[in-house]
């Protein structure tokens, strides 16, 4: 028996070309304007996904206290972010889109399209849920998904992420390690079909085999505020897919990973071991502790089947209150036991972005 806890999608990576207008993007349309951390070093320990050298980077995390996993916004600082060079396709392998929670996705569908003209109609995933399609400023493909649970009550029809929609090769092995390794055990769909009538994405009216895994009810310190999550899967099953980051690196403009909140990392890491799917990243091997700032911890890397990264980390500190010098060692708490809301609502007071 494994003694570890996945809390939930702490945050999904983002890579852009332009950091500070990509982040005013998602405050103003998105209403992702808490800022967890920011930090502006070198990335030292992403040496087998960055050519072998580290690299100088800008990168924040932001979330939004409706409920929901956070928005890691990444910028080389000295180096030319490399874009892919196709078009990202449906089904093409790595993380096509993420998902974003919604209270009411009609009342936001009508919002949203009255500033912004990339965005989708109004329909439904093929487990039932009420959806559409936006792209972002930099192009990056979002399904906003309908959930009506809130965290903090801010008045807002957005929440943060839900999940993400990944293209993988072979289906029956992907569903294997999302469920076992990740605990997306839930089948809440498994058809054969069309993708969307969204004309934002190519080919989305071919023909694809879409699962949909949910997990049961998470637990850990923030899993309140990070709430339930799916993985949608899908493999085209009328042409060969692309591998979204075929030759490029991570931090590269586009969807990064996708990172979990764990507790208990060396077990997990062994667990994560015996399934086939060691880590490929450790940033904490010898015991020590990553410093990211303001915050502390541990993080580490695996990949799914078909190489799309997964990111797990286990927070040691997080920031309150950085003016005040105010921040929790999560050490000396019980790892099952939820933050009080209070701390969140503080965040929101001191550490709150706008548009700049």
């Amino acid at each position: 028996m494994y003694n570890f806890n996945i809390a939930g999608i702490q945050q999904v990576g983002i890579g852009t070309d332009d950091f500070r207008a990509t982040w005013n993007w998602y405050i103003e349309m998105f209403g992702i304007d808490l800022r967890i951390l920011e930090d502006d070093t070198v990335a030292e320990r992403m040496l087998r996904y960055t050519g072998g050298e580290p690299h100088k980077r800008h990168a924040c995390i932001a979330m939004n206290l409706q409920g929901g996993g956070g928005f890691e916004i990444w910028q080389y600082s000295e180096r030319k972010p490399e874009k892919c060079p196709f078009t990202i396709t449906v089904g093409d392998l790595g993380i096509f889109a993420a998902k974003l929670k919604c209270r009411d996705v009609t009342a936001f569908h009508k919002q949203l399209s009255a500033k912004w003209s990339e965005c989708g109609g109004v329909e439904t995933l093929p487990d039932g849920t009420p959806c559409f399609y936006v792209n972002d400023l930099k192009g990056n493909l979002f399904q906003v998904v309908e959930q009506k649970d809130i965290y903090i009550e801010e008045r807002k029809l957005t929440g943060g992420i839900a999940g993400a929609v990944i293209g993988v090769s072979n289906m029956d092995r992907s569903v294997k390690f999302y469920s076992e390794v990740l605990g997306y055990n839930i089948v809440k769909c498994d058809v054969v079909s069309s993708f969307s009538r969204c004309n934002l994405m190519p080919e989305a009216d071919k023909s694809y085999r879409r699962v949909i895994l949910a997990a049961p009810k998470r637990t850990g310190a923030i899993s309140g505020i990070l709430g339930d999550t799916t993985i949608e899967l899908v493999q085209a099953l009328e042409r060969k897919p692309r591998k979204i980051y075929e030759g490029r690196y991570w931090g590269d403009p586009g969807f990064i990973q996708v990172c979990f909140d764990v507790t208990g990392m060396n077990e997990f890491g062994r667990y994560c071991a015996s399934k086939g799917h060691p880590f490929t990243v450790d940033s904490c091997p010898n015991g020590e502790i990553f410093d990211m700032g303001d915050a502390s911890g541990r993080f580490t890397y695996a990949e799914d089947p078909d190489g799309t990264l997964m990111e797990f980390v286990e927070t040691y500190k997080i920031p309150i209150a950085k003016k005040f010098g105010l921040a929790i060692d999560m050490t000396k708490r019980k790892t099952t036991k939820p933050l009080p809301k209070f701390l969140f609502r503080l965040m929101g007071l001191v550490a709150r972005e706008r548009v700049k």
